[in-house]
């Protein structure tokens, strides 16, 4: 873990494995997450010779908060690493709420990033209005904080500040009674294993500091994103379980049909972890050749 310090003053508290000058792979995370690498996804590029490269987003960890901020502003803090590590493109894969972030650099970088892929991302709440029923299929506690989100900062502060002390001291064994309406079987039998401490040590080291970057992405995922999908020029392949609780099947369906040229990888049987964890080596294998 590196303390990046930005042009503006801001930290990012950045994540580096593999050998410098290596392909290099972005991996933006989840909501709530740290920048922390996914195992299984992080042992196949650096299986394939990749560099990996990740940060934790404002306001999650020890990165500064940037109150306010849309899902498109954080293009630019993409771009300045990149720069300061001497990087000219790179393909990114973005988990869940890391699917709309690694789009806007789809859309915004292009010539930055060769190839993205959403795993399980959620779709934009106002530009699909009319032509998605957003909430349908969610589990009930994301119905709760999405709802709350929608009411305004004060809200989903309120909402999820008794979550977020719950996840700073969670473990494996407590993630299912935590979270047990947005956990289809497909997604419990991984946290059974080491997976489980994996993303219950992220739910940690999310919200160790605050829980800023919380709910600074769940206000962005409800507001204006700042850019247009249509705009995509890139390679995306969009990754979605049929059996996902926290972003239904809907929204992948939604995205492989926005996003021009979209490679829709619509799943049966797959949730919202098991899709990351499982599929690790396709996903990595499928940007290495669109990219």
């Amino acid at each position: 873990m590196t303390e990046l310090v930005l042009a503006d003053g801001r930290t990012l508290d950045l994540r580096l494995a593999g050998p410098e000058g290596a392909p290099a792979l972005v991996y933006v995370h989840g909501t709530p997450s740290s920048g922390a690498f996914p195992s299984d996804i992080g042992a196949a590029a650096l299986a394939r010779g990749m560099r990996l490269v990740s940060w934790s987003r404002a306001g999650y960890s020890t990165s500064s908060r940037r109150a306010g901020r849309s899902v498109a502003d954080s293009v630019t803090d993409a771009a300045e690493v990149l720069d300061r590590l001497g990087i000219e493109s790179a393909c990114a894969v973005g988990w869940s709420g890391g699917g709309p972030h690694v789009l806007a650099c789809a859309a915004l970088l292009p010539d930055r990033f060769r190839a993205v892929a959403s795993l399980a991302g959620v779709a934009p709440y106002l530009e699909s209005q009319g032509t998605l029923d957003w909430f349908a299929g969610m589990g009930q506690d994301n119905l709760d904080e999405f709802g709350a989100s929608l009411e305004g900062e004060a809200e989903v502060r309120a909402y999820l500040a008794p979550l977020g002390a719950e996840l700073r001291t969670i473990t494996a064994d407590g993630i299912v009674g935590s979270m047990g309406s947005l956990l289809p079987e497909a997604d419990r039998a991984h946290l059974t294993g080491a997976f489980g401490d994996e993303l219950a040590q992220d739910f940690r080291e999310a919200v160790e500091v605050s829980i800023d970057g919380w709910v600074d992405d769940d206000l962005a995922f409800t507001r204006e994103w700042g850019f247009d999908l249509e705009s995509i020029g890139v390679p995306v392949t969009v990754w979605q379980g049929s059996d996902d609780l926290m972003v239904p099947f809907a929204h992948g369906e939604w995205l492989a049909a926005a996003i021009p040229g979209a490679n829709a990888r619509l799943l049966p049987g797959d949730g919202h972890l098991s899709i990351a964890v499982g599929r690790a080596a396709e996903i990595v294998d499928d940007l290495l050749a669109r990219g």
